[in-house]
């Protein structure tokens, strides 16, 4: 069988990654340009073709991927007379990488099937670094036949592939694991940040730490940038992380269970934006709090 054609719409730092990677494992691309075109112009050079809207992007492919920043912007690429789902028909499926509200993905599920396609939500695990070698963990969920449809491709994105339920079981597992993650970084980040302010070396506190129970890879990450500056072992921004946490909160309140822990962490990570730290990298939560704290 041929391998499948594949539209792409979102290529930050993540979505580029796997772009470049589908293409090194020889897939035929269509991609959707945006304002930054430095991920655009990589994947052209490399034999892409740029389609002008989201419904081209379709209509042009078996396969349609979204590597966005929200839920509403996955809505506006997805609705609409140029949007995603006017470009559908029977066969195609669409993925989601990105985090979302599981509510949202659910109810473009059904305006999906009603186009005769099928949707699926696929969020990442692990770093832009691990998609250029195909070795992210995607928690996918959504129809199974789909699903096993498009897991060959799935495959050479991940080494960790996983089929977790229905639509929408995905963005809910991965806004836990993403709740969890954001936890430890800001208790990791202020541990730093309280060791300077004692007059502790930090790297002794990570030391100790480190060879208890507590270890983690999240510690390494707000290690090499509390200990060494350097801020890219995490390439995730702290307003991404904020998202990420606002809509964990979200789902829990939805749920009629409101979050007991992720109040504090989403006070930090807002106060961080709102001081200009936006765009900096989780690490260098560090600094916000060694602010805080006058270390």
């Amino acid at each position: 069988m041929s391998a499948p054609k594949i539209g792409f719409i979102g290529l930050g730092l993540m979505g580029a990654a796997m772009v470049g990677r589908l293409q090194d494992k020889g897939y035929a691309l269509t991609v959707l340009g945006n304002r930054n075109r430095a991920g655009i112009e990589a994947a052209l050079a490399r034999g892409a073709s740029e389609a002008g809207s989201a419904k081209a992007v379709a209509e042009a492919s078996d396969i349609v991927m979204l590597c966005v920043g929200t839920s509403d912007q996955v809505e506006g690429r997805m609705r609409g007379a140029e949007g995603v789902i006017a470009g559908l028909s029977a066969g195609k499926v669409v993925i989601d990488f990105g985090t979302s509200l599981p509510d949202s993905t659910i109810a473009l599920g059904a305006e999906v099937a009603a186009a005769g396609a099928q949707m699926l939500d696929a969020p990442l695990g692990r770093t832009p670094m691990h998609a250029k070698d195909g070795l992210l963990n995607i928690m996918g969920s959504g129809d199974r036949a789909a699903y096993d449809q498009v897991k060959p491709v799935l495959d050479d994105l991940g080494e960790n592939v996983f089929h977790l339920g229905a639509l929408g079981t995905g963005h809910k597992i991965k806004l836990m694991n993403n709740f969890f993650s954001q936890c430890v970084a800001n208790a990791m980040a202020e541990a730093f940040a309280m060791a300077d302010k004692t007059g502790v070396d930090k790297q002794a506190v990570f030391d100790v730490i480190n060879a208890g129970p507590n270890s983690s890879p999240m510690m390494d990450f707000i290690r090499a940038y509390a200990c060494e500056g350097n801020p890219n072992m995490l390439a995730f921004s702290i307003k991404n992380a904020l998202k990420d946490v606002g809509y964990y909160r979200r789902m829990a309140e939805d749920a009629g269970a409101p979050s007991v822990m992720a109040g504090d962490v989403f006070t930090a990570l807002t106060e961080a934006t709102q001081s200009g730290q936006g765009e900096d990298m989780v690490p260098q939560m560090f600094d916000f709090y060694a602010k805080k704290f006058g270390a």
